[in-house]
């Protein structure tokens, strides 16, 4: 069952409808309640490869859909240290849970500082209501 629309407190938003969890010198990063959403159920997950590294605002990934392929455009700048195996395995795992077990990958943060320029939950969900 899909998940209902939600956008945690505890999470940074890019305005891409991407995600990041931070936690100390890592961070967890997926899509958004509202990508998934728009997308409709994901039948694909073409993954960055761990060791790889990412750039801010830049796609790391794609994401299938029955309706469309779009880019997973990264939130954060790190080192790709762990994809999320399962949802590579089974993709419409992001739609039941795209905060807990749908989430994409974890890395190593290369510039803390970028935080900064991510939206809270609040002014995210500015950016939908105008989407």
């Amino acid at each position: 069952m899909p998940a209902g629309e939600t956008y945690p407190d505890d999470l940074r938003y890019h305005k891409e409808h991407d995600w990041a969890r931070i936690e100390g010198e890592e961070a967890v990063l997926g899509i958004t309640w509202f990508a998934q959403d728009a997308l409709g159920e994901l039948v694909h997950y073409e993954s960055p490869n761990e060791g790889d590294t990412i750039s801010k605002d830049a796609p790391y990934g794609e994401v299938e859909s029955v309706k469309a392929v779009s880019d997973v455009i990264a939130p954060l700048s790190g080192e790709v240290l762990q994809v999320n195996q399962k949802v590579v395995a089974e993709p419409e795992t992001v739609n039941d849970d795209p905060y807990g077990e749908g989430w994409l990958i974890r890395i190593r943060l290369t510039d803390a500082g970028e935080a900064e320029s991510l939206l809270d939950a609040d002014a995210y969900k500015q950016v939908v209501a105008e989407a």
